[in-house]
Parts: C-alpha cells; structure tokens; sequence
C-alpha cells in the first residue's frame, strides 16, 4: 500500500527500545482517507473467504478493523482491555505481553459475540512478536469459532511474529512492512505482503 508507506516514510519515528512511533496514522490521530483505505485493501484481501466478522483489540486495532468491516458488511468485535460490569457471562479471556504498555495485559470477549458460528479474521495495528494476535486466536479457538486470517497495518518483519504465528495455517495479510529501522539507516518500509 504505498500511500501508507510514504507515510511511515515521512512521519514515522524510531524511539529507543526498538519502537516505531506512528501515532500520527494509527495509534493516536487517524488520517480517514488512509484507514479507508486500509479497509478496502483488507476486505479485498480477505473477501473470498467470507468471513462474518472481524476481530480486533482496543484501541488502536478499532480504526482499521472497523473500515475492513464495513467493507465486507460484516460486525466487527473487539477484545476489551478491562472487564465491564455488564459483560456476559462465559467471557473468553486471555493475557498478553504489551511492550507500549509496558506488562501483561488482560482481554476479554463476550460470548455474546463471538461463537461457532463465527468465521473469524482478525484486524489489528501491529504485527510485531505475535503475543497480541497470539492471544486473540486463542479466544477464537476457545469461542469455537473458525479462524481464517490475520491482517496487519504493519509488520516489524525482523521482530519474526509471522514465523511465530506459522503454526496457525492461516494467511497472514500486512499493508506495510518495516524491513529493518536504525538510526544510521532509518526507517526501510516496504509494501506489505
């Protein structure tokens, strides 16, 4: 997507610790055009293999899943970061590693909206270890929903999550993928795969 990589180009920032600030795309401020154009992109991806809902984590997955979803008329559900009041009982839960936040983070999923029924594709920022999108199959396969791909705005390829998530058998679809990022180098973004 090569609108999306000029703008990593351009306002993407490398913070220490091995952290890509993008903030000013996805994770803070969002450009309407370019998530629209997220959607399209995913949901022509990920269209033929019918899926009937798109599964996200808050926050900063909601932007993209939600055009993808609207793209293909599908619902979209997110994985809440704090258990509501008012979730129903069973939640599927799970724990993940969150390097931004700094430790584990709890998510929950009502099983009001997700269930065998369901046939899944999961829409989220960052493809980076694959602990996130980890953590959400799990909920799917607890759900007894049927997984059928990841989708990623941007893959950190050296970080190696997609060769961690191999084992799930399932098409793993990015917009944009970081190569590699130094501060001798820079940020070298390429269109995803």
């Amino acid at each position: 997507m090569d609108s999306l990589v000029q703008a990593i180009r351009e306002q993407g920032v490398i913070l220490p610790g091995g952290f890509l600030k993008v903030d000013g795309l996805v994770n803070h401020q969002l450009l309407p055009r370019l998530t629209r154009e997220m959607g399209v992109r995913f949901a022509q991806h990920f269209a033929p293999l019918r899926p009937n809902k798109v599964l996200t984590i808050e926050v900063s997955g909601i932007a993209p899943a939600i055009a993808a979803a609207m793209e293909l008329d599908v619902p979209m559900v997110y994985a809440r970061k704090k258990k509501p009041l008012t979730m129903k009982e069973p939640a599927f839960t799970a724990s993940s590693v969150s390097r931004t936040k700094g430790g584990n983070v709890d998510l929950f999923i009502s099983s009001e909206f997700l269930g065998p029924d369901d046939r899944v594709i999961v829409i989220d920022d960052f493809l980076a270890s694959g602990g996130t999108l980890r953590a959400l199959t799990g909920m799917i396969e607890l759900s007894g929903a049927t997984l059928l791909g990841l989708g990623c705005v941007v893959e950190k390829e050296f970080e190696k999550g997609r060769e961690h998530l191999a084992d799930l058998n399932v098409p793993i679809h990015t917009l944009a993928n970081i190569v590699r990022m130094s501060e001798a180098e820079g940020i070298v973004v390429v269109a995803g795969q």
